[in-house]
């Protein structure tokens, strides 16, 4: 049985999310249908854009995405200390630049006097959209929407386009992050659809690459802020450069499908999180199918179980074998 989202999201915890959309229509979500030898390549670049779309707009952002053939990955983070901190008009605003909002937010915009019962709707409104643009579920429904939409109305037809509900996995401290990270990157690489990260159109790694060969990070995603510290700016804890390293190297090993070696002196990033190099050329290549809920150390699981009151802890042994 599903477990309801709300029991899957604890912010307390991490802020961290790897969400995974599939598609279920013959012609896949972005590929070619062999039966009629039809293209749906252009269907990436909506994905793409709506998705950095929809990232300016929420209080969530990007770390990492792939959008692949028949499914998307995304991971994201949410930003919920922002969505408390914008003003009643800056969240009103925000939200009719994904929908047209009501009577009462379009008069407030429009400067017209409201009286008590109306301001009192209105609280009750812009607070249920507040919440809204720091929740990951609206997030996806926002954007698998728009694509189903536009596919349903390119292939002249109806019904479903994705599989279901999207999945989600709480990714709860450094380690897990990083791994999640570089296992969306690599899809490309693994899928054999590109031979290096700087190729793999459609995925993060290319536009993080494309912005640090002219010495900048990419403003549509989440920024990398360097080693944790203890006052430090919003932003990914790790190394851009080490980062994209490690990307670079672990893509090496699985291009030449064999285990291959990752050598110690070259990726520190390894050694802070504590991470083999084994066990990361299985987190690479294995990520989904070696966790199907909340991925990280054991003692991470503790408090995210007590918070969510879940007493069966999802992946603990693999989470032990691979990340402790």
């Amino acid at each position: 049985m599903a477990i309801a989202r709300k029991r899957q999201v604890s912010l307390v915890d991490t802020k961290y999310y790897h969400c995974i959309s599939r598609c279920v229509r013959r012609a896949f979500l972005c590929g070619v249908d062999h039966f009629t030898n039809q293209s749906y390549e252009h269907r990436r670049g909506w994905v793409e854009s709506k998705l950095l779309a929809l990232a300016k707009v929420f209080c969530i952002d990007v770390c990492a995405y792939a959008v692949m053939s028949n499914h998307t990955h995304l991971v994201l983070y949410v930003d919920d200390k922002k969505a408390k901190r914008l003003t009643d008009k800056a969240i009103i605003q925000r939200w009719h630049r994904l929908c047209k909002g009501t009577v009462l937010t379009n008069k407030y915009l429009q400067g017209e006097e409201l009286s008590k019962i109306e301001l009192l709707f209105l609280h009750e409104t812009i607070s249920e959209y507040r919440e809204r643009l720091a929740n990951i579920s609206w997030f996806m429904r926002l954007l698998n929407e728009d694509i189903a939409r536009r596919a349903n109305k390119e292939d002249n037809c109806t019904g479903r386009f994705w599989e279901g509900r999207f999945k989600s996995q709480a990714l709860l401290d450094e380690a897990a992050l990083i791994a999640c990270m570089a296992y969306v990157d690599l899809n490309p690489i693994r899928a054999k659809a590109a031979t290096t990260p700087e190729t793999s159109d459609h995925t993060s790694v290319k536009i993080r690459i494309q912005s640090a060969t002219a010495g900048k990070q990419p403003k549509q995603l989440l920024r990398f802020s360097g080693k944790p510290k203890k006052h430090m700016a919003k932003g990914l804890p790790f190394e851009l450069k080490s980062y994209l390293e490690l990307v670079e190297l672990t893509g090496r090993c699985i291009c030449e499908d064999k285990k291959g070696h990752i050598e110690n002196t070259t990726l520190p990033l390894l050694q802070r999180v504590n991470i083999t190099s084994e066990n990361w050329l299985k987190l690479t290549t294995q990520f989904s199918r070696v966790f199907h809920g909340a991925v990280g150390r054991p003692a991470s699981h503790e408090g995210y179980c007590e918070h969510l009151n879940r007493k069966r802890r999802a992946n603990v042994s693999n989470c032990e074998k691979l990340l402790a």
